[in-house]
């Protein structure tokens, strides 16, 4: 009979959080089990409860490290070098847009994904899921308060059109899941970039 070869020192938390990144995105988290995500991780249940008091904890770790991870990948996006606010702003739609081409398990939301399954059975998934889409209006918000501030618009504030971009984006993710077309997605996409153009006076 064939061991399993040992998972080095360090990797096994790595590797069940990358899988259940993946089986989540592809399954839920009430479908993904333990015996799931040791097998994709290739390391034992052992391993998994050396790193994770129980599923719970996992979903917690997976949530913030999606934060984490998407929250580093915004922050080092050249849209953010860009002069003029309004154009970080529509470059952000844009690289949005741009995620869409990928297989759409792969542009879903991990934190909006996990929320929706847990956000009554498990409050501490649910406030990690708060702190990612939190998190999600911070990619956006400094752009729109610049753009504000070089162009007012009465009675609207950053918070609530960064709000938007949220609805937009989590929106237009479960649309598309629920007709298997990204098309829903990146049309949520579209309708935000031509309100805000209109909203700001930029055809």
């Amino acid at each position: 009979m064939t061991k399993t070869a040992r998972v080095p020192r360090g990797e096994a938390r790595a590797r069940l959080l990358d899988a259940a990144r993946s089986l989540v995105r592809h399954k839920g988290f009430a479908a993904t089990s333990v015996d799931d995500l040791c097998a994709a991780a290739g390391v034992t249940k052992g391993a998994f409860f050396h790193h994770f008091a129980s599923k719970e904890a996992l979903g917690v770790a997976l949530v913030d490290d999606w934060t984490a991870m998407t929250g580093a990948m915004f922050a080092a996006h050249p849209y953010n070098l860009k002069d003029d606010p309004l154009d970080r702003v529509f470059a952000y739609i844009d690289l949005r847009r741009e995620l869409l081409g990928q297989p759409l398990p792969d542009f879903t939301c991990v934190a909006g994904t996990t929320v929706q399954e847990a956000y009554e059975s498990s409050p501490p998934i649910r406030e990690a899921a708060e702190r990612s889409i939190r998190s999600g209006f911070a990619h956006v918000l400094p752009h729109l308060q610049a753009a504000l501030e070089r162009h007012p618009v009465q009675g609207v504030t950053a918070e609530s059109l960064a709000q938007q971009f949220q609805v937009a984006t989590q929106g237009g993710i479960i649309l598309a899941k629920a007709l298997n077309d990204p098309a829903p997605a990146r049309a949520a996409f579209d309708h935000l970039e031509r309100y805000l153009r209109l909203l700001f006076g930029r055809a």
